[in-house]
């Protein structure tokens, strides 16, 4: 039982600094795709926003 709680308790921590970096960071969350402006049902090789690679 203590490991569980233990585990829970490591959770919620992790769970309250990614909540704590994107309230700081002020910028919305965002896919790597670009989100919805990005082709309905296609992969991310069909996002207009996409960066080519070099």
């Amino acid at each position: 039982m203590g490991t569980f709680f233990l585990s829970l308790i490591i959770f919620l921590l992790a769970m309250a600094g990614l909540a704590l970096g994107v309230i700081v960071g002020g910028t919305p969350l965002r896919g790597s795709c670009g989100g919805l402006s990005c082709v309905k049902d296609a992969g991310c090789a069909a996002c207009p926003k996409r960066k080519a690679k070099p």
